[in-house]
């Protein structure tokens, strides 16, 4: 296949996991003798705007004590100057980031993992930044650090021909002026084809979104988000080099697809919370199938050890000082401790699937927490 006969990306059958690509991406990216040079700078490269509003798990309907923090997702705010999007497009543009870092899954059809620690320093050194996280963990109410190295970080991408995206818009527009003669304008665009990702919980508790594309012109776009009675409500999608925040793990949502672009690049960094105290409800589940498991599972263990070392190291600093003080032994507070650790164990067990067990690309719906049978239905008939 040559690559100037491809105008859609969403038409492409990606191979799974696929460490060597046939083709390569078809879209526009500034010349590299363009793109400025040196290390991430935040007083050069983040222009940090405080969103207009940050949702509560409350706003959404959804159990005060659900998830880690009160807060649920924020309206878009300016994070990164254009010349920080310039450069984390020249890098995850990359022709090796597309040789050795492409998924694609029955959620989505084109991803790219696991590439910043390799072959991305300047997106790497963006988001392991005091300052970057700073700004992430203010907003999301609790102090954050990224995930692990793998999820910095996951891009998604959606592509079409300019002839597609005019041909999109004048339907659009065709609809609009019927709307109006019916008397039904107003209501905000549905799009019929199905979302660029598909209704999901996030793998991690909380998730920055960020675009990397001219969005000026575009229509549609927002992240739709299952509410706790049932209901959907949609958060504005950001413009370029704008982000959202996202309390992914417990929300249900998904991508809608725009119109008006002929490129859509988003790329979600994957966040947790920095004390080992606080619960860790990470599930491998929509990560699995569009992963290098070997990094992954490596990177998972190792995180996962530290908190319990940490958690351990803690409780023998109490016995200890108990101990010199002539205090018993809470043996209950004990015992809580030792089961709420061998759970912890569980769950790490439960979530590393022997590889051979791994069928790549599909993601299943055993993630999700209200799941319609509508929905699954409807999912099912896109996927067909």
């Amino acid at each position: 296949m040559d690559i100037s006969d491809i105008s859609d990306i969403s038409d492409i059958s990606i191979p799974v996991a696929a460490m060597t690509p046939h083709w390569k991406p078809i879209i526009d990216s500034i010349p590299s003798d363009q793109v400025a040079t040196g290390d991430f700078d935040p007083d050069q490269h983040l222009q940090y705007e405080p969103p207009a509003r940050v949702h509560t798990m409350k706003d959404l309907c959804l159990p005060e004590n659900t998830g880690i923090s009160a807060v649920a997702v924020s309206e878009p705010f300016r994070l990164f100057t254009t010349e920080a999007v310039h450069r984390m497009r020249a890098e995850v543009l990359s022709q090796d980031v597309w040789n050795n870092c492409q998924y694609s899954s029955n959620l989505a059809q084109c991803q790219l993992r696991g590439f910043a620690a390799r072959y991305a320093p300047f997106v790497y050194d963006t988001w392991k930044s005091p300052a970057t996280l700073s700004i992430i963990s203010k907003l999301a109410g609790l102090d954050l650090i990224t995930e692990m190295d793998f999820e910095i970080a996951h891009i998604n991408i959606s592509v079409r021909s300019e002839e597609e995206k005019k041909q999109q818009v004048a339907a659009f527009a065709e609809k609009q002026a019927f709307d109006e003669d019916e008397g039904i304008a107003g209501c905000p665009y549905e799009p019929e084809e199905k979302p660029i990702v598909d209704w999901h919980t996030d793998a991690y508790p909380f998730v920055c979104v960020t675009m990397l594309s001219d969005c000026t012109s575009m229509i549609g776009g927002e992240t739709a988000l299952r509410t706790g009675n049932g209901g959907i409500v949609k958060v504005r999608g950001p413009q370029m080099g704008c982000a959202v925040i996202l309390q992914g793990r417990y929300i249900e949502h998904q991508a809608l697809r725009a119109l008006g672009t002929t490129e859509r690049i988003t790329m979600v960094t994957s966040f947790r919370p920095r004390s080992p105290n606080l619960p860790d409800d990470t599930v491998l589940t929509t990560v699995r199938p569009i992963s290098n498991l070997s990094e992954l599972y490596s990177q998972y263990s190792e995180y996962r050890l530290e908190i319990l070392e940490e958690r351990v190291r803690t409780q023998l600093r109490v016995l200890r000082e108990n101990k010199r003080g002539g205090k018993k032994v809470n043996v209950k507070a004990l015992k809580e401790f030792i089961r709420a650790q061998t759970d912890f164990l569980a769950h790490m067990e439960h979530e590393m699937v022997d590889e051979d067990l791994v069928t790549m690309g599909s993601i299943d719906d055993s993630h999700l927490h209200h799941f319609s049978q509508d929905d699954v239905v409807a999912k099912r008939k896109r996927a067909a």
